[in-house]
C-alpha cells in the first residue's frame, strides 16, 4: 500500500509511524497510508520562510503573475491523471470538474490580475494625501508582501480547489504556502503538488504540503504568517484559539461550514421559468459534489401556500438522479469522501429529525449502479420538512455535510429575511424572484447576514455561476458563523497577505520610494521632449512645461458648432445672473484637447504608438476667454505589456500626469493620460 509524501523543508518526505489509511470512496480499497511523524513544523515555516519568501518577495507582480499562469497551463497537462484519482474521492466527473478545473482557473484569473498592478514588488493602495499647506508633505498607503508563510488548513473534501484557489492569491502577492489538506482525500493533493514541484516553475519554498495531522505547527507561526482555515466552525475557534496566534496577533481567516439558504420569491408561480430554475438549483446544490460544499444549500424557503407544490416538484426531481459508481457516465450523484464522513452526516440528519420529517430518501438505504452500496460511502439525498421554522431551530444550528438540506415555509419575505438571518451568518444565500422590488427588498434586509448573494431570475439563467460557486474575483467567506472573513475577492484577496504601511514625507521622497509621480513631486526636465524617448529611457518624474496658449471667444464658438454642445454656459448670449459663471466659459474638453495640442509632440514619428485612454480628468476652475492656458506634463508611471503574440511590437504602458494652470497659476484642470510607447529593444 502506497504511503503518502509530506514536501517540506524542500524534500519529499513520508511520515513516521502507522499513520492513518486512506480508502477509496467507491469500493472501500484501501488506497494508500500517511503520517506526518517525525516532521519538524518549526523547520519547515523557517524553510518557507528563509527561502521561499525572499524569493517571491523580489519577483514583481508581473513576474509572479506569469509564474501562475505558466503552473496552470502545466497543470492542464495532467488533467487525465488528475480525474483518474478523484473518481476514488466519490467525486463524478461533474465534481471532479468543479474541482480540478476550478482551481486551475482560479490560477488563470489570479495571473491574469496581475494587469492591475504596477511591475513592482509591492503596490500602492488608495489615493495619496496632501497633508501640508505648502504642498511639501503627504501621505500614502504602500502595501508590501509580509515576510512569512501563508498557512492553509483545509478540512473539507476539495482536495484541489482547496489548495489552488488559496495558493493562487498569496504567490501573487508575494508570499509562500504551506497546505494542508483534508486528509481523507490528501492522495489527490499530493498528486497535484508532486507535479506542481516537477515543473520547476515555483521557486524553491514557495509550497510546502503537509498530508496528515498539523501536529503543533500553529505552535511555531509568528506574526508575519498569515493562517487560512476552512472547515467547521468548531474546529476553527479551537485552532483561532492557539496560544501563539494569540500572542503573535496572526492573521487567522476563517471559512466555515454554514447553513446557507435558497428562497423562492413570492411572485414566482409554476407557470414561471424562475420556477424551474429554483428547483434545478436546490436538486444540483444537493447532489453535486454528494453534498459536501461549505456553499451546500442546507435551508430551503419557500412561501407557505406553494409549499406542498415545491415539496412535489423537489421529490421528482431528485428521483431522477442516479446515484453510484462515478466513473459510470450515467451516474450523476457519486458518494460522500468516506464512512467515517457518512456516519457524521447520519448522526447530524438524527438531529435534525427532532423538529423534522423526512419528505424524500431514506437515512439508511439506497439504490446505486454499478458499486455497491454495503461498501462505498452512498447515502440517499435527503430533502426533510420542517413546518414550523420559528420554533424549531434544529435547522437553523445543524448542518449535515453531505445532501441533505431543509424545506421550511414564510409567509411574506420580511419572514424569510428575518429566516435567513437565523442561520447567524452564512457564505452565500440565494433569492430566485422576477421581482426587482422583492429582490432589493432581500438583498438590503438579508445582506448583513451573507458573505454573497445571487439573485437568480431568467434574464441570467444561461450565464449564471450557481449559488455555490464562489468566483475569483468576487470575495468568498461570511459573517457570523461562516468565519466572518473573506478570501479571494481579485485585488481585495491579495492584500490580505501584504503589511498596509502608512508612507509620509515630501511628494519627491515618496516618488522616489512608490516608483508613482506624487503632485507637487520635483520634475525632470531635459532638452528631449518626453515623447521622444522609448519606453525604457523614460524616468518616473520626466517633465514637460509647454508654451502658453490663449482660449478666444472664437475658440469656444467654433468647439460648440463642431461637438455639437451648445450647453447654456458656453453660449456668449447667455444671461449668466443666478449661473456660477461670470460670462462665456470654455468646454472642459476643449481645455482638455488644446492641453493636448501643446504637450504632443507634434508631426515627428516617435515612440508613442497611440493615446490608450484618460483616467480622473477633473475640471477644478472656469476657464473664460481671454485666458491664457500651459500644462506641466509628467511621466507618472511605466506599466509593462507582454506581447500576446510573436509579431506584436514590443511596448509598454506609460501614464502621464497631465496639469492644466491657467494664467494666474492656478490648477484648471488634471488628467491622467495613457499612451502606448514602442520599446527601443535590443
Amino acid at each position: 500500500m502506497y504511503q503518502l509524501e509530506n514536501y517540506v523543508s524542500g524534500q519529499w518526505i513520508a511520515g513516521e509511524g502507522r499513520g492513518q489509511v486512506l480508502f477509496n470512496a467507491v469500493t472501500a480499497e484501501p488506497i494508500a497510508t500517511t503520517s506526518t511523524g517525525g516532521i519538524d513544523f518549526a523547520a519547515a515555516l523557517e524553510y518557507g520562510r528563509r527561502i521561499g519568501n525572499p524569493s517571491l518577495r523580489r519577483m514583481s507582480f508581473h513576474e509572479r503573475g506569469l509564474m501562475l499562469k505558466a503552473l496552470a497551463l502545466h497543470l492542464r497537462n495532467h488533467l487525465h491523471k488528475f480525474y483518474t484519482i478523484s473518481y476514488q474521492t466519490g467525486a463524478t466527473k461533474a465534481d471532479s470538474w468543479v474541482d480540478i478545473e476550478g482551481g486551475i482557473g482560479n490560477l488563470f484569473s489570479y495571473a491574469s490580475l496581475r494587469r492591475k498592478f504596477s511591475n513592482d514588488s509591492f503596490c500602492l493602495d488608495g489615493e495619496p494625501h496632501i497633508l501640508g499647506k505648502q504642498n511639501s508633505f503627504m501621505g500614502q498607503h504602500l502595501l508590501i508582501a509580509k515576510e512569512g508563510v501563508a498557512v492553509h488548513i483545509n478540512a473539507f473534501n476539495f482536495p484541489v480547489w482547496g489548495m489552488l484557489e488559496k495558493i493562487a492569491v498569496n504567490l501573487l502577492a508575494g508570499m509562500p504556502a504551506l497546505v494542508k489538506p483534508a486528509t481523507v482525500t490528501s492522495y489527490l493533493t499530493e498528486a497535484v503538488v508532486k507535479e506542481i514541484i516537477a515543473s520547476g516553475i515555483l521557486p524553491k519554498g514557495a509550497l510546502q504540503l503537509v498530508c496528515g495531522s498539523a501536529g503543533d505547527l500553529l505552535n511555531h507561526v509568528t506574526m508575519q504568517d498569515v493562517i487560512t482555515f476552512t472547515g467547521s466552525a468548531s474546529t476553527g475557534l479551537l485552532l483561532k484559539s492557539t496560544k501563539k496566534i494569540l500572542e503573535e496577533n496572526v492573521s487567522f481567516t476563517m471559512e466555515a461550514d454554514s447553513l446557507n439558504c435558497i428562497v423562492l420569491g413570492t411572485d414566482v408561480e409554476p407557470s414561471m421559468p424562475e420556477w424551474d430554475l429554483f428547483i434545478k438549483e436546490v436538486r444540483k446544490e444537493m447532489t453535486l459534489k454528494c453534498g459536501q460544499r461549505c456553499t451546500g444549500v442546507r435551508r430551503i424557503f419557500v412561501p407557505e401556500n406553494k409549499i406542498e407544490q415545491v415539496q412535489i416538484a423537489l421529490q421528482k426531481a431528485l428521483a431522477q438522479t442516479i446515484i453510484g459508481n462515478p466513473l459510470s457516465e450515467k451516474v450523476r450523484m457519486g458518494c460522500l469522501a468516506g464512512e467515517a464522513q457518512r456516519k457524521e452526516v447520519r448522526e447530524q440528519v438524527q438531529k435534525l429529525l427532532a423538529s423534522s420529517h423526512i419528505i424524500y430518501g431514506s437515512l439508511n438505504d439506497v439504490a446505486v449502479t454499478d458499486a455497491d452500496a454495503g461498501k462505498g460511502a452512498f447515502i440517499s439525498p435527503l430533502l426533510l420538512m420542517n413546518n414550523n421554522p420559528w420554533s424549531a431551530k434544529e435547522a437553523h444550528e445543524i448542518e449535515a455535510f453531505g445532501p441533505v438540506s431543509t424545506l421550511m415555509p414564510y409567509g411574506n419575505i420580511d419572514e424569510a429575511i428575518a429566516l435567513s438571518k437565523l442561520g447567524k451568518g452564512s457564505l452565500v444565500s440565494t433569492i430566485v424572484t422576477a421581482s426587482s422590488s422583492i429582490a432589493k427588498q432581500y438583498v438590503l434586509g438579508a445582506g448583513t447576514y451573507h458573505g454573497r448573494i445571487l439573485v437568480l431570475n431568467n434574464e441570467c439563467a444561461k450565464e449564471n455561476t450557481g449559488h455555490g460557486s464562489p468566483l475569483p474575483l468576487l470575495v468568498h467567506g461570511g459573517p457570523g458563523r461562516a468565519g466572518g472573513g473573506e478570501e479571494m475577492g481579485g485585488v481585495r484577496g491579495v492584500k490580505h497577505y501584504m503589511q498596509r504601511v502608512a508612507l509620509q514625507g515630501s511628494p519627491t521622497m515618496l516618488t522616489a520610494i512608490t516608483n508613482v509621480y506624487q503632485p507637487n513631486a520635483a520634475g525632470r526636465q531635459t532638452a528631449i521632449h518626453p515623447f521622444e524617448k522609448y519606453f525604457e529611457e523614460l524616468e518616473i518624474g520626466d517633465q514637460l512645461i509647454t508654451e502658453k496658449r490663449l482660449i478666444t471667444a472664437e475658440d469656444i464658438n467654433r468647439f460648440a458648432d463642431l461637438s455639437g454642445d451648445h450647453f447654456y454656459a458656453h453660449i456668449a448670449a447667455t444671461d449668466f445672473n443666478g449661473t456660477m459663471f461670470d460670462k462665456q466659459v470654455a468646454h472642459g474638453y476643449l481645455i482638455m484637447s488644446i492641453a493636448a495640442g501643446l504637450f504632443v509632440d507634434s508631426y515627428k514619428k516617435n515612440p508613442v504608438l497611440l493615446n490608450y485612454g484618460i483616467d480622473e480628468l477633473r475640471f477644478t476652475k472656469p476657464v473664460y476667454h481671454g485666458t491664457e492656458i500651459y500644462v506641466r506634463f509628467t511621466c507618472k508611471e511605466k506599466l509593462e505589456q507582454e506581447k500576446r503574440e510573436i509579431t506584436d511590437i514590443d511596448k509598454g504602458i506609460v501614464k502621464w500626469f497631465v496639469e492644466i494652470f491657467d494664467d494666474s497659476n492656478e490648477i484648471a484642470g488634471v488628467a491622467t493620460i495613457l499612451t502606448m510607447v514602442a520599446k527601443k529593444g535590443e
